[in-house]
């Protein structure tokens, strides 16, 4: 049978960001974030890579803007305990990491800058601001939060050609059979490095952080 003509073809629909992201999250969600690239992203949209850069810079930009858009699942529902709100917030953005391993690595070094992102910072200011944290030290101190719960995510991303259990106890019997001699304060903490569960050192790093960024003034 003969293909339909150019005219009898149904239209396609047209271009949008927000159509580019949508199509972009579906792709990561199914091949991964590192196949979503302007060529591959063109190929589903059924359209040339030149087409895109008119909505998205780049794929860095593109990235950005699906971790924004992941972001509206983050909880940011109001909090009656500035504390409590702070470690909830903190533990739904890494849970959301923890769900798309490919876009927690990258995300170490993404900067989106939409809507969601912006709610995000706002929260945690406000939590940090009802704990009666100064203006600066919040400012500076939202920044280390997110970084931390962003690198525990990547750290901890599934990967499927690994097994994390298996390098765990490795490094748990490396560090158990250091020889005294030669490492006495490793030797000494080798339980205690490997010590405790995912969710008890995560809450202990921001307890930790917490209280670093209410006792540490920022350079006048």
């Amino acid at each position: 049978m003969p293909g339909l003509s150019r005219r009898e073809r149904p239209a396609k629909p047209a271009l949008t960001r927000e159509g580019i992201v949508d199509a972009a999250v579906r792709l990561m969600d199914s091949e991964g974030l590192q196949r979503v690239t302007m060529r591959r992203l063109a190929q589903e949209l059924d359209t040339g890579a030149a087409s895109l850069y008119v909505y998205v810079a780049n794929a860095y930009e593109l990235h950005a803007a699906i971790l924004d858009r992941l972001l509206a699942q983050v909880d940011l529902a109001p909090a009656t305990d500035w504390r409590a709100g702070l470690h909830r917030v903190l533990r739904s953005y890494s849970d959301l990491l923890f769900a798309h391993p490919s876009l927690a690595r990258s995300a170490l070094s993404l900067r989106p800058n939409g809507p969601n992102y912006l709610a995000l910072i706002d929260t945690l200011l406000g939590l940090l601001a009802a704990g009666r944290v100064p203006a600066g030290q919040a400012a500076w101190g939202v920044d280390y939060l997110l970084q931390t719960a962003t690198a525990t995510a990547a750290e901890h991303a599934v990967d499927t050609k690994r097994d994390s259990e298996a390098e765990w106890q490795q490094l748990s019997d490396t560090l158990a059979s250091a020889p005294a001699d030669d490492y006495p304060h490793l030797h000494q903490q080798a339980a205690s490095l490997v010590s405790g569960t995912p969710s008890e050192r995560s809450h202990w790093a921001v307890d930790m952080l917490i209280n670093g960024i209410i006792a540490t003034p920022t350079p006048h």
